[in-house]
């Protein structure tokens, strides 16, 4: 089983910045792939950027442009980087692998909120 907890989040205007981390207590970033998934009040969880094994990444429209997937093997660490937010960008984000069943234990932390308002 694995650990994962995120950090990060906080309020920001819009067009602003954020940048998220995710620490793991585990070696699962060379196992699995890895994304950073978000939840919004009344919809459902939405993978939003993704990272293989192997370093390749891809976003999902509404989010590619601004947001850049990144990690750190050696500190077991995966990061979000979210430029020129908007107020839809305002969820609860998670970290977990793709697909999220893959993870031991197939669970989700607390995630982070990141919430996009003036």
């Amino acid at each position: 089983q694995v650990q994962l907890v995120e950090s990060g989040g906080g309020l920001v205007q819009p067009g602003g910045s954020l940048r998220l981390s995710c620490v793991a207590s585990g070696s699962i970033f060379s196992h699995n792939h890895m994304g950073w998934y978000r939840q919004a009040p009344g919809k459902q969880r939405e993978l939003v950027a993704a990272m293989t094994t192997g370093g390749a990444t891809t976003y999902v429209d509404s989010v590619k442009g601004r947001f850049t997937i990144s990690r750190d093997n050696a500190k077991n660490t995966m990061y979000l980087q979210m430029d020129n937010l908007k107020p839809e960008d305002t969820a609860v984000y998670y970290c977990n692998a793709v697909p999220w069943t893959a993870r031991p234990g197939g669970s989700w932390g607390q995630g982070t909120q990141v919430t996009v308002s003036s």
